[in-house]
């Protein structure tokens, strides 16, 4: 792997909002990591918030094209009104060749899905809510 893609690797890390990323090219593999500060990291919700809004959104976390689907022609991931898993992959951005899963931040049934398969989504955009 060329030190010019090393360094598109370490930028696209940089102004997303993964954590970490690992590349694999032929025989060699790179591994980036970003230090979240704490000011990027969201406050708790208190017990009044947790109430009010039982829903959980889903949001991209990267830049990307969206794929709701593990393959073209397949069947989708999930669909409205599907009980899910924590942890169970909803969608895939792909991003540079990278395709990173996007997985259920908790159990419950999809209540909401506005992100379209193939439409490039913005970091934020709202991929799913679950209820």
């Amino acid at each position: 792997m060329d030190l010019s893609k090393i360094k598109t690797l370490i930028d696209f890390v940089g102004q997303s909002n993964i954590t970490e990323l690992t590349v694999t090219e032929k025989d060699t593999t790179v591994r980036i990591f970003r230090n979240v500060s704490p000011a990027e990291v969201k406050p708790a919700a208190g017990p009044a918030e947790n109430l009010a809004n039982t829903n959980t959104s889903v949001s991209s976390p990267i830049f990307g094209l969206l794929h709701t689907a593990p393959a073209p022609g397949e069947k989708a991931f999930v669909a409205l009104g599907d009980a899910v898993e924590a942890g169970q992959t909803l969608f895939i951005v792909e991003a540079m060749k990278v395709f990173n899963s996007i997985a259920a931040p908790r159990a419950g049934r999809i209540v909401s899905l506005p992100a379209a398969d193939g439409a490039e989504v913005e970091v934020g955009d709202l991929l799913a809510e679950i209820a």
